[in-house]
């Protein structure tokens, strides 16, 4: 199996791409991270990239007339490093099917909420206002939708009587860290079976997890 060469999209801090970092170095991911891309040239995720000796590359959304065009320049610089599957971490534009057909079935998100729950930026939020007691996060592949691509892992936090946003938010990022490079490793591995779910329909996604 050839090797799973990453394209990671960042917007912000790039936490989500240091436990990315973090697991190529320490051993635990076996794919090698090609190159990030921001839509923000101040974003620290570049920062992160830069540090770790990978390629960082900005490509300003506001220098395009839309997101079709933009997604068609992020495309060129994914492909120009080779990159075989992208992962959105932390990346806050919805993309397009440009993007999407040029990787199908390999652009992976990570959301801070248990999908089909709480979709959108404020996932945290959210739930401390529906007032449900069991909070996290979903590793999904992404399709056309806001959040509605088929859930490939999810991983829970307890919500706590004191909780307020940045509290539950800071709880579930620690189990995002954990997660999204588990479940690249999984790709990595080749256990994520994606069928076409036929007309009109999702497609079907099978994960072979390994049981101890």
């Amino acid at each position: 199996m050839s090797e799973l060469v990453l394209g990671v999209l960042v917007s912000g801090s790039g936490t989500n791409l240091q436990a990315l970092l973090d697991a190529v170095k320490a051993g635990r991911l076996s794919a090698k991270i090609g190159v990030v891309v921001s839509n923000v040239a101040t974003a620290k995720g570049l920062d992160r990239a830069r540090a770790a000796g990978v390629p960082a590359v900005v490509v300003d959304h506001k220098a395009f007339a839309d997101r079709a065009a933009f997604d068609a320049a992020v495309v060129e610089v994914l492909r120009a490093h080779g990159a075989t599957c992208v992962v959105l971490a932390g990346f806050m534009r919805l993309v397009t099917p440009v993007l999407l057909d040029a990787f199908p079935h390999r652009v992976v998100n990570i959301h801070p909420a248990l999908l089909p729950a709480f979709p959108g930026v404020h996932g945290p939020a959210q739930a401390l206002a529906y007032g449900v007691r069991v909070a996290g996060c979903t590793v999904h592949l992404v399709d056309a939708g806001m959040d509605t691509g088929p859930i490939l892992a999810q991983a829970t936090v307890p919500v706590l009587d004191d909780d307020d946003e940045a509290s539950l938010a800071a709880r579930i990022l620690e189990k995002e860290h954990e997660l999204l490079p588990q479940v690249v490793q999984w790709i990595a591995e080749g256990r994520v079976e994606v069928a076409p779910g036929g007309e009109g329909k999702r497609p079907r996604v099978r994960v072979r997890i390994e049981r101890r």
